[in-house]
């Protein structure tokens, strides 16, 4: 069996005024601890991660798996969206993973993300770990912070006027300001752990000086725990999140069998 990970970390987007702080060490974090288990690490930081960099290594990790192997991706960065125009989405939405490039209106759709994942061949584990804004706003709070916070979080979603310079696309844009009804469900790799829901924001935290997503930070000091099964592990996750520093509810996407089997 082969282990390989790509872990993916994003603070600067130039041309937006949006640039985040913990992406990066999220992907150092998570290249770590995937290096620790045995997984051969590709990572991609700041300017590396343009979009077309992030396909052919998305891409080149799924398709050239073979049965029994393990695959991890991960991606910290700004999510946005745009208006669906194929009507595939109830929402009326497509969202998107933010690349490096994406003021040059680059976009990495979730319709470009289904058509790579359905590349992974039968009986390949696949964990797709997603710390990022999708859309929307802020949901519950709960109590028991996170970390204590020595600067204002900020929320990890790149508002589509920011890069949008299509100006037919610009004049759609507010009609579909409102939070969705519902959300894309049909399509997802063999596991999703994201950062939110469709309709909340994934917040980019400080914990004693050094910036990371709660998210993240969550997950990894909860998987040096050794949680026996993903589902586990999540449970873990959200007893920590929502808080009322950040407001984000975890989800986590896949089918009984990938949230029982092994962990990566």
């Amino acid at each position: 069996m082969t282990k390989r990970a790509l872990c993916i970390g994003i603070n600067d987007y130039p041309g937006t005024r949006s640039d985040l702080s913990g992406c990066v060490n999220d992907a150092k974090d998570w290249t770590e601890v995937l290096k620790a288990r045995g997984y051969e690490v590709t990572t991609l930081l700041d300017g590396q991660a343009k979009r077309q960099a992030l396909v052919e290594a998305l891409t080149n990790l799924v398709s050239t798996a073979r049965a029994g192997d393990s695959l991890v991706f991960t991606f910290s960065g700004h999510g946005s969206w745009l208006p669906d125009d194929d009507g595939d989405e109830p929402d009326g939405r497509d969202e998107m993973l933010c690349p490096y490039d994406i003021n040059n209106e680059q976009y990495l759709m979730d319709d470009d993300l289904a058509e790579i994942f359905s590349q992974k061949p039968k009986d390949v584990h696949l964990y797709f770990i997603s710390d990022s804004c999708h859309s929307g706003s802020v949901a519950r709070y709960a109590s028991d912070p996170l970390a204590s916070v020595n600067r204002m979080p900020k929320i990890r979603l790149l508002p589509p006027l920011e890069f949008v310079k299509d100006q037919e696309i610009r004049d759609r844009i507010p009609l579909a300001m409102r939070a969705p009804s519902s959300s894309r469900g049909e399509v997802y790799p063999a596991l999703l752990l994201s950062g939110c829901k469709d309709v909340e924001f994934s917040y980019d935290a400080d914990f004693g000086g050094r910036p990371n997503g709660a998210m993240t930070r969550a997950a990894i000091e909860e998987l040096k725990k050794n949680p026996t099964t993903p589902q586990d592990w999540f449970k873990a996750i959200r007893k920590r999140l929502p808080s009322q520093q950040y407001p984000q509810t975890p989800q986590l996407f896949g089918g009984p069998k990938a949230k029982k089997g092994p962990m990566f």
